[in-house]
């Protein structure tokens, strides 16, 4: 059987190396329009157990990204100069490219073909192929090919957001939210490496126009956000790559396979990058994949057996990431409440976590929580 992975992201080379391991004589060919090392963004943050499905089904990979990883146990928020802990919410970060160029190896290990600056045009250039699967992103070839089989959606949310880095560290995940004179914005910062951090500012789409970041170039739109935020920066400069505005493309399908054609990762589904869930999907796709290739001889079996085993799991956190969405997209108004409420406001976002789980795993948060309401 051949197989197209349209896709060097983590979904494809992560798929590729798994059905490589499995099956070592497998024709599995990864095409990539771009470079081996272009990428936008800096780090990639997981919640803190979001790896365990790695280290349970694959020790090498993550004994290979562990090392990499930037971890902390708590969350802080930043309102009205008031900094607020949320202990027991841990996380872990690493460097995208990072994390691509260990997966490439991974890849390169088994000796599967990946082809990079290979733009595909048509889906007639795959005609030679058994299987081909569209790991290629939110403005997925394959998806858009045959948007009515899939029954794809796609849209956008009416936040702004810019995605820069600092060489500011950071120690938790913090997330910073200010008034400023044109309206409300908020950032989201975590260090990746010792001395390097991701710094994402979101705004929305009225103060983005109060503020004419439309109109102003990438070096002026990040001068301004330096401004906006000098106090989380503390004279800091903002680094940019590729840091241009845009709205979170929000991407459902029906149906996730068509003939021989299937989807995963962002060509399949997003999650809102403020839980932190994306890479995850995206690697847990490619597993529940491979298994069901595995599980079945007949392609068309086990195309139906992933989307039957994995679409409850994956439904399930794309809830709780478009719960957490819906309070960014106003998070303006959260912003009035008093601190307390607003904090746990913040931590329930998602309608995943309740007071009686943070009971549990966030005492000295609870204890502030309710000290703060009598």
């Amino acid at each position: 059987m051949r197989i197209a992975i349209l896709g060097a992201g983590p979904a494809g080379l992560y798929l590729s190396y798994l059905i490589k391991r499995r099956v070592p004589d497998a024709d599995v060919t990864v095409l990539e329009q771009n470079p081996a090392d272009a990428t936008f963004g800096f780090g990639v943050v997981f919640s803190d157990r979001a790896l365990e499905f790695l280290r349970e089904d694959d020790e090498e990979t993550y004994a290979a990204i562990e090392p990499h990883m930037e971890s902390w146990h708590d969350i802080t928020l930043v309102l009205r100069g008031e900094r607020i802990v949320i202990d027991g919410i841990g996380f872990a970060a690493i460097g995208r490219l990072k994390l691509l160029r260990l997966l490439q190896a991974r890849a390169a290990s088994l000796r599967v073909t990946a082809v990079y600056g290979c733009a595909v045009k048509s889906l007639d250039e795959l005609a030679d192929f058994d299987l081909v699967v569209g790991a290629d992103g939110v403005n997925s070839l394959v998806r858009r090919t045959f948007a009515d089989k899939f029954g794809a959606s796609t849209g956008a949310l009416s936040n702004r957001f810019a995605w820069f880095g600092t060489a500011k560290r950071f120690e938790t995940l913090t997330q910073s939210f200010v008034a400023s004179e044109w309206g409300a914005f908020t950032a989201h910062h975590y260090r990746y490496e010792t001395d390097k951090s991701t710094f994402i500012v979101e705004t929305d789409a009225a103060t983005f126009e109060r503020a004419g970041f439309a109109d102003r170039s990438e070096a002026e739109s990040r001068a301004l956000c330096e401004r906006i935020f000098a106090e989380a920066l503390e004279g800091e400069p903002l680094i940019s790559n590729n840091s241009i505005w845009r709205q979170f493309p929000v991407v459902h399908n029906e149906h996730w396979s068509h003939g021989k054609y299937v989807l995963l990762g962002d060509a399949l589904h997003t999650a809102h990058f403020s839980i932190g869930s994306g890479t995850r999907l995206a690697l847990e796709d490619a597993i529940a994949l491979d298994r069901a290739l595995a599980a079945h001889k007949d392609i068309a079996a086990a195309l139906a057996a992933y989307e039957t085993a994995r679409r409850p799991i994956l439904e399930k956190l794309v809830a709780g990431a478009n719960g957490s969405a819906d309070w960014y997209q106003r998070f303006a108004d959260h912003m009035k409440l008093p601190a307390a409420e607003f904090a746990m406001s913040y931590i329930t976002r998602s309608g995943r976590v309740d007071i009686e789980r943070l009971r549990k795993h966030s005492p000295r948060f609870v204890g502030w929580y309710e000290r703060a309401r009598l």
